[in-house]
């Protein structure tokens, strides 16, 4: 058993009691209450969901095992030679709640590159599918073509104590991400650089690797790194990790729930943003002729957006009331590597003027950048233009922090998902009822 998983282990041992006692103790306690507007909007804001993995703090940003983003990248160890922590650091952190050292990181990049061999069969699935499939059907059909290496469906068919259920789920979980590195950059190549490969190298960590792989120079180890660590979870009631979460519930195993997750993050309402983002960040360089404008043009062009009934992209958050944090650590990399880039230039001139303006029109309740204000305009800069792409880029992320949840599901024994409907008739009834009380 690895450092990691023994660590792990202890964890999970020292925490099943806390999860009993409420279950045993505590079950008919109320918690929340729901409106007919959540009912029907999505159930947005219902507290129904438990992780220890992140929380979304109003002020502080997404915090990672209690740490705010500044703090996991000043804390994490970096990778050798390098600005920004591994990823594999990171993924310590998710499972356990603790700091890695760095040879227990280093441990984890290791045991990743053991494990980081794709199946043959996997490219041979990517290249029957059409040429101009979507990257993220082909990420996600190469997951899921991967279910017959699943430990835990095996284990379970033999046999399996349920309080075992999250040791092949951690072997799934460690297989699965230490391949997509591998993955994600030969979809790019194979869609976008004419099916030209690049063979692995040895002894490079997460991020590092796929930089490599996808043939783009430094920093953009880096800039993988700092992605990958930034989208890596965001609690668990946004779609994809919620995706991954449900069909988990249900028993299925690793490949089958990243696949699930990786079908949410494809949709536009939640994946595509910045992909968004830098689409409108072009057109205003276009109607600006491609030069860069005065502050009051630019804040003119930001209102007859708003007047014309558009959202400025890239700006506001459901929760957050304050510049993003994710948002902030870009924006310092780009201050450092790419301050001459002119779509950087309009990024951060859109950061000085776009707050003030919202704040006036007055309909924002968070009138700040969000992650994805800079996080495209960062790809293009590095030479990765395929729009597309880009949703890859976050799955890979995201990846990790809904396999740290899902093994901590099985660890604690999480219920099968199964909330319960009503019908529309049912909340009128309700609301009849409610409208009689308040006449009374």
């Amino acid at each position: 058993m690895s450092d990691l998983k023994g660590k792990l282990f202890e964890k999970i041992k020292a925490w099943r009691p806390r999860t009993t006692r409420l279950l045993k103790e505590f079950a008919d306690v109320k918690l929340d209450e729901v409106t007919i507007e959540q009912c029907l909007g999505g159930m947005r804001d219902v507290q129904g969901l438990v992780t220890d993995i992140s929380y979304l703090d109003p002020q502080e940003g997404i915090r990672l095992r209690g740490f705010t983003i500044p703090q996991v990248l000043a804390r994490l160890p970096k990778a050798a030679g390098k600005e920004m922590p591994s990823v594999e650091a990171l993924f310590y952190l998710l499972l356990t709640g603790d700091i890695p050292t760095a040879a227990e990181a280093a441990q984890v990049s290791s045991e990743f590159r053991e494990r980081g061999q794709v199946p043959a069969y996997v490219y041979d699935v990517l290249r029957a599918l059409p040429r101009d499939s979507h990257p993220m059907t082909l990420f996600s059909a190469a997951i899921l073509a991967m279910q017959r290496e699943s430990l835990f469906a095996k284990r379970y068919n033999e046999g399996i104590n349920k309080a075992d259920y999250w040791d092949p789920t951690y072997e799934d979980a460690l297989n699965l991400l230490a391949k997509l590195p591998e993955i994600g950059s030969f979809i790019y190549r194979l869609k976008y650089r004419n099916g030209v490969l690049i063979s692995p190298a040895p002894g490079l960590d997460f991020g590092g690797n796929f930089a490599h792989l996808m043939g783009v120079r430094e920093p953009y180890d880096d800039v993988s790194r700092l992605h990958f660590i930034l989208h890596s979870d965001h609690e668990s009631g946004n779609v994809s990790a919620h995706a991954g979460h449900l069909v988990s519930s249900a028993l299925s195993d690793l490949y089958y729930s990243i696949s699930a997750m990786l079908d949410g993050l494809a949709g536009p309402l939640h994946g595509l943003a910045n992909q968004e983002v830098l689409r409108w960040i072009m057109g205003v360089m276009e109607k600006m002729g491609g030069r860069r404008p005065t502050a009051p043009e630019l804040r003119e062009f930001v209102w007859d957006t708003l007047r014309s009934g558009q959202v400025v992209p890239g700006y506001g958050h459901a929760v957050l009331r304050k510049t993003d944090p994710r948002y902030t650590a870009q924006r310092d990399f780009c201050l450092k590597h790419l301050p001459d880039d002119p779509l950087f230039a309009y990024v951060d001139m859109l950061f000085r003027v776009v707050p003030n303006v919202l704040r006036e029109h007055g309909k924002a309740k968070n009138p700040w950048p969000n992650v994805d204000a800079a996080s495209g305009v960062i790809q293009w800069h590095f030479g990765i233009k395929e729009h597309d792409f880009y949703t890859v880029l976050f799955g890979i992320g995201r990846a990790l922090g809904v396999c740290a949840n899902i093994i901590w599901d099985r660890a604690l024994g999480y219920a099968l998902e199964r909330p319960k409907s009503v019908t529309t008739a049912m909340l009128e009834a309700v609301a009849a009822e409610a409208g009689v009380k308040t006449a009374a």
